[in-house]
């Protein structure tokens, strides 16, 4: 089950890629960027009420995981990420391009951060199987 989630989030990946170079396109960018924020808020709650955690973190002891914890830190600087890229958005689209740089550089940095989570993400479901 854990392998279509890895799916699902790297499609969502060359989606956001796209929204990152069609930027000028503001329909696609935005629409495209707030479905991949909700997809990313809400993929937790997914993976939590369709896997059974107790068993697999604490009874199989990958609670302490050095890629568990990587991955979730990762998370944490995702989610920081979108908190500040928001806001340069919104400035964005009410036409204050002061806001352009900051959005443009967190910008890279979520393409970065993001392959890094479905990468972690992808490991720790092999570790699964193994």
């Amino acid at each position: 089950m854990l392998v279509e989630t890895v799916i699902a989030a790297t499609l969502t990946y060359i989606l956001m890629l796209l929204a990152f170079y069609y930027h000028r396109m503001r329909k696609f960018h935005v629409s495209a960027m707030v479905f991949i924020v909700l997809f990313d808020l809400t993929m937790p709650f997914y993976l939590y009420m369709t896997n059974d955690w107790k068993a697999r973190l604490i009874d199989d002891g990958e609670i302490f995981s050095f890629l568990l914890w990587m991955h979730f830190g990762l998370l944490i600087a995702l989610f920081v990420l979108y908190f500040i890229q928001i806001p340069a958005g919104r400035k964005l689209l009410r036409g204050d391009q002061s806001a352009r740089d900051e959005h443009q550089n967190v910008a890279k940095g979520l393409l970065l951060v993001r392959a890094l989570v479905i990468m972690s993400g992808a490991l720790l479901v092999q570790a699964d199987a193994v």
